[in-house]
């Protein structure tokens, strides 16, 4: 398979989805979480993401996490994920599958 950009977007995607919040049992993919996700053209990725709250319990920990789960994808050059609170995240960025299984659908 040849690794173009959009396969490791995809590869990004499902390593975000092993990255769970501390307090909600759903991924943090499906949260809605994730604000922005860049590969380039020399597979380095960009991720901004934010947290359910700035009051999270691991929030310094949480870029880390998920640089860490980046990293573990073969072909990538470079990570950089930014933490932000603008905007706010609120449950209407919580994906249909997330909310089926948090049985609020």
């Amino acid at each position: 398979m040849d690794v173009t950009k959009d396969v490791i977007e995809e590869q990004v995607i499902n390593a975000l989805k092993h990255v769970f919040d501390p307090e909600i049992p759903v991924n943090i993919y499906d949260l809605g979480l994730i604000y922005d996700l860049k590969v380039d053209d020399g597979f380095n990725v960009y991720v901004l993401m934010t947290l359910t709250t700035p009051n999270c319990p691991i929030a310094e920990d949480m870029p880390g996490l998920v640089l860490e789960e980046i990293r573990k994808i073969t072909h990538i050059k470079e990570v950089k994920v930014d933490l932000t609170f603008e905007p706010p995240w609120d449950k209407d960025r919580i994906s249909e599958a997330a909310l089926l299984e948090l049985g609020l659908l």
